[in-house]
């Protein structure tokens, strides 16, 4: 019990320092090139700042049991050749191939979410809020992250990818959900520039706010760090110069199945 103590302890300590690291760099830049104006104190602060300790230690614990089973049940149904094989391809083609299938996973989760009732009840909290900086980014339900991640990862440790046999063990995974996770600290900054023409190969903030915009268009730009999923599957909005006027969920924030 002691051992577990002061896990959680040294974690919550890491991620204190992480949330230091953060607003070090988030709150001037947002502070200098605030898209919107903020006058007062910054709402539901205490909140966020619990949904941000919460989702970045509960996901974790909850994923790596069936992410283990999942590693387990592929290799006993693929052959050991192929995992052979995808050990002995070079660390960098393997993270980009992680980085691929993980996206594509991360795309049609995120989609999902807001195509189904049921998940769009947990996903809608993080839609919830009328602003957008980039402490929302951890504003959400576990169980909306839990299911999210666990569509981005399952190809991985399916495919050999990441687990205990991969050539590099969870090092594809980990550094996907890590760098996912900081992009998405960025991705929801009340910043008011974007990123040009890179923005049509990376995700920029000007190109998620679309994603949280309550007026049409609605349900579009579900990729967390490739437009290219959206462009592919038609679901991308990205106007020249333009940002959304209003963010929030509508009065029954429910879409009807299918909806994109």
């Amino acid at each position: 019990m002691s051992h577990l103590i002061l896990s959680i302890a040294v974690d919550v300590a890491r991620l204190a320092l992480w949330l230091a690291i953060l607003s070090a760099i988030f709150v001037p830049v947002e502070h200098f090139f605030a898209l919107r104006g903020r006058g007062g104190a910054r709402p539901n602060l205490g909140q966020d700042l619990a949904f941000y300790f919460l989702n970045s230690l509960l996901p974790g614990l909850l994923l790596g049991l069936p992410m283990a089973l999942i590693a387990t049940v592929a290799h006993r149904l693929l052959p050991p050749a192929y995992f052979g094989w995808v050990a002995g391809l070079p660390l960098a083609l393997q993270l980009i191939a992680a980085f691929l299938i993980g996206e594509a996973g991360f795309y049609w989760g995120h989609r999902l979410t807001h195509a189904s009732p049921f998940l769009w009840r947990f996903h809608a909290v993080h839609h919830a809020p009328g602003h957008l900086d980039w402490l929302i980014n951890t504003r959400a339900h576990p169980i909306d992250i839990v299911f999210t991640r666990l569509c981005g990862l399952v190809p991985l440790y399916a495919l050999g990818l990441a687990g205990r046999h991969a050539a590099e063990g969870n090092l594809p995974a980990v550094l996907l959900v890590i760098f996912g996770t900081i992009w998405g600290f960025f991705l929801h900054a009340n910043v008011r520039f974007s990123l040009g023409p890179i923005e049509q190969v990376i995700a920029s903030p000007r190109f998620h706010h679309w994603h949280h915009s309550r007026l049409e268009p609605l349900n579009r730009n579900f990729a967390s760090m490739l437009p290219l999923m959206d462009r592919l599957f038609g679901t991308l909005h990205l106007p020249q110069t333009d940002w959304p006027r209003d963010y929030g969920v509508m009065e029954n924030p429910v879409p009807p199945p299918g909806t994109h």
